[in-house]
């Protein structure tokens, strides 16, 4: 058993997932991008998760770089920003190998990222392609129900759209939220200025990622 999966695997056995404790990862990465926007997303997702939902996530998440061997330390890792990403060969493989050894990556396209991350998300593997979800994949109703990726901000008129990379056993392994703009919902109210409701539908998506990661281990719910 890998070191991701050993270790959610003891989190769910010893302590029925309540007391996880586990940090997730902010990931900086090269290019010019600003991958640390959104400052108070993270830590406010998590205190919304830890208020709402049976987990108890480390309330302060971490920056790691993907070439780091600290980075098989989350289970969950987050990517943001509005423009340039780029991974060297190094660390494109470094990814793939957290992602095979039951890591989770969630990209959260700011605005302006998609035509630098696309490319890299489905090129990243050669046997598992970047996949449009839809709204009723069981993501979206794992813990609290949505009707699909909720809208928090318009940029292009378009509609939100998920995206997700599942290995040969059907795990997702990525998600990949775009025209969404989940992490500005997830900021502290008053950033963005959104109505309650908007806020409220992104923290329960971010909190679904959450629980789909660290309860279910990337796959779809047993059917009650």
């Amino acid at each position: 058993m890998n070191k991701i999966v050993l270790f959610l695997s003891l989190c769910l056995t010893l302590t029925g997932y309540t007391q996880t404790d586990a940090k997730i990862g902010l990931v900086k990465y090269a290019g010019g991008g600003d991958w640390y926007s959104n400052p108070t997303s993270l830590p406010n997702l998590i205190s919304y998760t830890n208020q709402n939902t049976p987990l108890k996530i480390h309330p302060d998440p971490e920056t790691v770089e993907v070439l780091s061997g600290q980075l098989f330390n989350y289970p969950f890792i987050h990517i943001t920003g509005h423009g340039n990403v780029v991974f060297s060969r190094s660390e494109k493989e470094n990814l793939k190998d957290y992602l095979l050894q039951g890591g989770f990556l969630h990209v959260d396209d700011n605005y302006g990222m998609d035509k630098f991350i696309r490319p890299i998300l489905e090129n990243l593997f050669e046997d598992y392609p970047l996949q449009q979800l839809s709204a009723d994949h069981p993501l979206f109703s794992c813990f609290f129900k949505l009707d699909g990726l909720p809208k928090t901000h318009e940029h292009d008129n378009l509609a939100p759209e998920a995206y997700g990379i599942f290995d040969s056993n059907g795990r997702m392994m990525v998600f990949y939220s775009y025209e969404s703009d989940l992490g500005d919902g997830w900021e502290k109210e008053g950033v963005h200025n959104d109505p309650v409701e908007i806020r409220e539908a992104a923290l329960k998506m971010g909190a679904n990622l959450l629980m789909y990661v660290y309860v279910y281990g990337g796959y779809p719910p047993a059917a009650e």
